[in-house]
Formats: C-alpha cells, structure tokens, sequence
C-alpha cells in the first residue's frame, strides 16, 4: 500500500515534485509537469530530509514528466550525491533514456581541482629574490633555445634549413610596413622632445643652432634604435609569442616534430630574419623623422632657419652614426625574435599561458634591449666609434 508522504508544488504549472513511501526502506521520487531553468522549481531539501538512516533505496516515477533542461539535471544531480553520502542504493530506471545518458556523463567527469593562487601581498624582496630564481631557473632554457637557433642559423648559411620563403615575406610586411605609422609617431614626438630639452640648455649660452646636432645624433645613434626596439618589442615581440603559443596549444609544434621538421627552423628563423632585415631599416627611419620634429621645432620656435638647421645636421653627423644606429636595431631585432620566440615556444597547454607567454615576451624582450644596449654603449665608447 503506497503511503504519500509529502508533496510540493512550485510555480503556476502546478505539482512537479511529489514523494511516496512504497515500503518502509523505500522512496519514490515522482517528477511531473515542466523541469526548465526558467520555471521556479524545487530545492532538494524535500528529498534530503526523507534520506533517514532506515531508507535502502530510491527510484523516480516521471510518467507525468513534461519538458525538461539542464534545471532538471541539476537537480537530480545533487539528489544522487546526496544519496550516495549516505549510501542508498538509486534506481534509475524510471528516468528517461537521455537524462540517464547526461547523468552518467556528469558523474563520469572528475571535479576539476584548480590550485590556489599564490597569495598576492608578498614583500618587495621576496618578489625580487623570486625573480632572481626564475631568471636563474629560466637561463639554461635560453642557451639551449639560442644554441638551436644557432644552428638553425648555419643550416640556413649551408642551404638546408627548410621553411618558405613566403612564410618570411609576410613577417617581412608584417614587422615593417605595418609598423611605420607607430614608429612615425613615436619617432616624432621624441624627437620634439629632444629638441626642446636641448633648446633649453643652450640658450643659457646662446647656442641654440646646437639643437640640430643634439637631435641628429641623439636620433640616429641611440634613441632612434632604442625606441624602435621597444615599440617591436610591444607590438611584434607579444605576436610572435602568441602565434607560436597557440602553435603549442594546439599541438601544431609537435606534428612538426613527429614529420621530422624543425620547428626552429620552420617558425623561428623566418620572424629571426624578418627582424633583423626589418629593424634596422625602421631605425634608420625613426631617426629621420626625429630630426624632422628637431627642424620643425627650431624653425617654428627657436628661429632658427632651415639653411642653418641643415648645414648643422650635415656637419655634426657622420658615417660611423649611421653604422652605430643599424648595428644596434640589428642586434634589437635579434633580441626581440629572440624573446617572443622563446616565450611562444615555452607556452603552457591553455589558453591563460599563451596571454602569459605574450606578457612575458614583452618584459624579457625590452630587458634584453636594455642590456644590449648598456654593452654597445660602452664598447662603442672604448673603440671611439
């Protein structure tokens, strides 16, 4: 004889969830009319308060099921795990097929268990002492990775190293013409820059027609160079480290592992080359367009005409600048390629590693330009170039 112990009704659509004692280690869960998410529907609790220690087994009646999503899933969901905390037996049976077949897939997925994030508030030396270590940690990888590009390198110079050549005009198109009208802009207003702050100076002795040898050789030796690289390092550095990341993340690298191509040689040699052609060239335009912004500044400001602007940029430049400015943006764009190539490579299997492998390509490629050019600096000064 079927004892009914509860009932519940939720919402207009009347009675959805009912409960009957068919024997006293028994319960059935009746489930009628419409389970959606956009309905108000019932809480567990009803069910849970009837798991007593005496209760053996559950089974569902949804002879009067209508419509149903994901609401309804959930709910069933929770009931199982309840009852299986407790260690009732659950029959199924009476569930229809494909809500049995979703079940089974839930169950079937392991609880994802993401680690807790380091604490955030940590003290400015241990931030230091553990960036110290990741460097530490982090520096045979490099020589390993600059030791392959190496021999990527010499491949290239015997005429075995495989990758496309169209491959290589594209990054080509990519780092160089679409880079102009940012390096156009920077380069400019560094340049007025410049410009003022010589302007500023000299006119405490009246030699404010020095402007354009300030500007000039400021430009096309160090500062033209020096902001290339960093506007490279933001814009084309990240690229490369999100391209070749999420290369890694789908697998692509290691199918070019498994048909006996060298990712190196297939991937990192044409952005290498790419670069080195490019930065150079872009540095030699950064540095004209920095002394456009000197003459402008001085002839508009500083009344000083352009006759006299001109013949002072031809006397105070050189050769030997214009060589010091290409050999730095070529040993830039090294050190750009070099970094987001490495980042991508390095990348994780998700999606927050290829962001994380872009960030940290940045960094590391304006770190690298710094140091490069402290030591270029200083070797340049020692050789009076």
């Amino acid at each position: 004889m079927t004892n009914a112990v509860e009932s519940h009704a939720a919402g207009e659509a009347g009675q959805r969830l009912a409960l009957r004692r068919p024997a006293e280690d028994g319960l059935t869960v009746v489930l009628a009319g419409r389970w959606c998410l956009d309905e108000t529907l019932p809480s567990q609790e009803a069910i849970e308060r009837e798991l007593s220690a005496a209760l053996r087994r559950l089974t569902f009646d949804t002879a009067a099921l209508g419509d149903w999503d994901s609401g309804l899933l959930t709910f069933l969901s929770g009931v199982l795990k309840a009852c299986a905390a407790r260690g009732i037996a659950v029959d199924q049976d009476g569930l229809p097929e494909g809500l049995r077949r979703l079940l089974a897939m839930a169950a079937a997925v392991p609880e994802q268990k993401v680690p807790p994030r380091a604490a955030a508030a940590q003290s400015l030396p241990a931030r230091v002492g553990a960036a110290t270590l990741d460097l530490i940690r982090g520096a045979p990888a490099m020589l390993r990775f600059l030791g392959e590009i190496i021999l990527s390198f010499l491949r290239l110079f015997a005429g075995r190293a495989r990758f496309r050549a169209s491959d290589m005009w594209l990054e080509i198109e990519q780092v160089g013409p679409r880079a102009l009208p940012i390096v156009s802009v920077i380069s400019f207003l560094v340049g007025l820059i410049l410009a003022y702050l010589g302007a500023d100076q000299l006119k405490l002795v009246g030699a404010q027609v020095f402007i354009a040898d300030l500007v000039a050789i400021g430009m096309v030796r160090e500062v033209g160079a020096l902001m290339t690289g960093i506007i490279i390092a933001g814009r084309t550095g990240a690229a490369f480290a999100a391209q070749l990341g999420t290369m890694q993340v789908n697998e692509e690298i290691d199918a070019f592992r498994t048909l006996g191509i060298s990712p190196v040689d297939f991937l990192v040699l044409p952005r290498m080359l790419a670069l080195m052609l490019m930065v150079p060239l872009l540095t030699l335009y950064s540095g004209f367009v920095g002394m456009f912004a000197g003459l402008v500044v001085s002839v508009t400001i500083f009344d000083i005409s352009l006759f006299e602007y001109y013949n002072e940029t031809l006397r105070a430049l050189e050769l030997k600048h214009f060589w010091v400015g290409l050999s730095k943006g070529t040993v830039y764009g090294a050190m750009v390629a070099f970094a987001g190539c490495l980042r991508g490579m390095q990348c994780g299997r998700s999606a927050e590693a290829v962001g994380e492998a872009a960030t940290s390509a940045v960094v590391t490629g304006i770190l690298l330009i710094t140091i490069a050019a402290s030591v270029m600096t200083i070797v340049y000064y020692q050789l009076d170039i």
